[in-house]
């Protein structure tokens, strides 16, 4: 029996997301996604006129006469939404917490996919996989997938993007448009990693992108870049447990503290842009449809080019 205050969430949230999608979003969403792919119909005969580059040239060598592949716009998409339910997600200084923004962003793509007759999927993850939903068309579909983020109490502390994203190639025969919701801070990833290498999930997510059209939408938040003045606190790292008292007073530890996240920010950043992943950068503090129309206009541009 799910209890009524989730409903209720559920319901608001369906209210929301699906007038912002009608008003804002499903134009540009079918403008930037649909007929993006290109899928094999058939191989015929060579008629004059015809792209010299679509001949295939063993079925050409094989009957002795000149022979093209046909292929048609994929009209129908699939849409895989994976959402890291690791316990730094269920922070935020500002507005509300990162794993509830997480689920209202979930749910503005979902009704924007399903307006325009696409599957939805989700993929939870912590550092292992959470739940595996797959997709599938309909408002009813979406719903269930709104009320598992809403309500789904994960097993895991953890970040594994790359088990996250190696799940993703495993389930999917297809290429999807994929969109990873989370904070990024992989803390079991971490722990793995060589000391080369920053991100230890970079290459599952170049092989990813590869395959599927990946997104990175990234959860922010103020106090993961400032410290406020407030004297004496003791922080504990949500993922590993581990506690520290420090001195926020001390100028030289805020200056710190900035300094090395906004190195971690440019860090992130370089990775998306090395692997072809898009980001939408999403912050507590400030409304999240700024950046997703921001995300569909830089998207659309880049196609009329």
């Amino acid at each position: 029996m799910i209890p009524r205050e989730i409903l209720e969430k559920v319901r608001r949230i369906e209210i929301t997301t699906s007038r912002m999608v009608t008003d804002v979003f499903s134009g540009q969403y079918h403008s930037v996604f649909k007929g993006q792919g290109m899928e094999f119909d058939e191989v015929r005969e060579y008629q004059i006129g015809d792209d010299v580059r679509a001949i295939d040239w063993n079925v050409t060598a094989r009957t002795g006469r000149p022979h093209i592949k046909k292929y048609i716009e994929e009209r129908e998409l699939t849409v895989m939404i994976l959402v890291d339910a690791s316990r730094s997600c269920r922070f935020a200084s500002v507005n509300q917490l990162k794993n509830k923004l997480a689920a209202e962003i979930a749910a503005v793509l979902s009704f924007a996919a399903i307006r325009n007759n696409d599957k939805v999927g989700l993929i939870l993850f912590t550092d292992v996989i959470e739940k595996f939903i797959a997709p599938r068309k309909g408002v009813r579909h979406v719903l269930r997938v709104i009320r598992e983020l809403l309500c789904f109490q994960p097993r895991g502390k953890g970040t594994d993007i790359s088990a996250a994203l190696d799940y993703l190639n495993k389930v999917t025969t297809r290429k999807t448009v994929a969109f990873m919701i989370s904070d990024f801070i992989d803390f079991n990833s971490s722990l793995k990693k060589s000391p080369q290498e920053e991100f230890a999930f970079k290459k599952s997510l170049t092989v990813a992108n590869k395959r599927h059209d990946m997104i990175a939408v990234t959860l922010n938040d103020p106090r993961e870049t400032e410290l406020p003045d407030c004297g004496l606190l003791l922080l504990e790292d949500a993922e590993s447990g581990d506690t520290r008292v420090i001195d926020t007073s001390d100028p030289a530890l805020r200056k710190a503290y900035r300094e090395a996240a906004l190195v971690r920010l440019r860090k992130r950043e370089m990775l998306f842009g090395s692997t072809g992943v898009d980001p939408i950068d999403i912050s507590t503090d400030k409304p999240y449809e700024r950046e997703l129309v921001k995300f569909f206009l830089r998207r659309r541009k880049r196609r009329m080019h």
